[in-house]
């Protein structure tokens, strides 16, 4: 199908074909794009090339979010082979896995809650930043994951909740700091899927069932519907959408309680 061909895409973050960022290549490259991928360490690099395969690219870089100086490198050498970028996937989320186990208050440091923002949110303003260039003129677009633990609390989340707030506002400010060059800035917030960074989070398959159970569509959704909802963002079909989150979640954000028919 055609609704991306021609777009050079850049997508951070797959970790397996399991993870949300597969879900999002598989349909953007389904729809056309070319796509490039970066992978965080040589511990990924195999994995990541094997999937590049599958969607028919073989440009994988490498990349640690948290070092600005790899990151301006993913954009000069692609440079190589793209003469620019119509749009970045942010799919990187991170906070240490004793923050995500526990009440809130013990269990927060300073030290894991200046990891978390800045893998999981300035990491999005650091690739706007270094591939601004590269975008000029193409009326790009830049997408992110986020999770409704940023607007309500559960449990273990933690400080990937204050992550994800951050990284919300950043794509509202994004929106209006980069709208003056066409480019549209958006984030997904997807419901809980089981991918390997879910995993850190205690308690992760009590959160699916309970999701399930009180979604108005009755299930979880998948990585095949959130990378839909991506490629929708990253095509002239959402030319007017800037500085929104849309929810993936199968209407889970709406419900302020269940069925009255699951209350004991």
């Amino acid at each position: 199908m055609s609704l991306l061909t021609d777009k050079n895409i850049l997508i951070v973050g797959v970790a397996n074909k399991h993870s949300i960022a597969s879900g999002i290549a598989s349909s953007m490259s389904k729809y056309g794009a070319n796509l490039a991928f970066t992978y965080q360490n040589e511990r990924f690099k195999r994995k990541v090339k094997s999937l590049a395969k599958e969607w028919n690219s073989d440009i994988c870089l490498p990349c640690d979010v948290a070092n600005d100086e790899e990151i301006n490198s993913v954009f000069s050498e692609l440079e190589n082979d793209w003469d620019g970028v119509d749009c970045i996937v942010h799919a990187v989320g991170f906070a240490p896995s004793n923050e995500l186990n526990g009440n809130f208050v013990d269990v927060t440091t300073r030290e894991g809650f200046k990891i978390a923002h800045d893998i999981s949110a300035y990491s999005f303003v650091a690739l706007a930043k270094a591939g601004k260039e590269s975008m000029k003129g193409r009326k790009g677009s830049l997408i992110t994951l986020t999770y409704l633990g940023s607007q309500k609390t559960l449990p273990n989340y933690n400080v990937m909740g204050l992550a994800k707030a951050s990284l919300e506002a950043s794509v509202r400010f994004l929106a209006v700091s980069l709208g003056k060059e066409g480019h549209r800035v958006n984030a997904i917030s997807a419901g809980p899927i089981k991918t390997l960074a879910a995993s850190g989070v205690k308690n992760f398959r009590k959160m699916l069932s309970y999701n399930a159970n009180r979604a108005p569509l009755g299930r979880n959704v998948s990585i095949e519907e959130v990378g839909k909802a991506a490629t929708f963002l990253a095509s002239e079909l959402a030319s007017g959408v800037t500085g929104e989150t849309l929810y993936v979640d199968a209407g889970f954000n709406i419900t302020a309680m269940g069925s009255l028919e699951d209350i004991n």
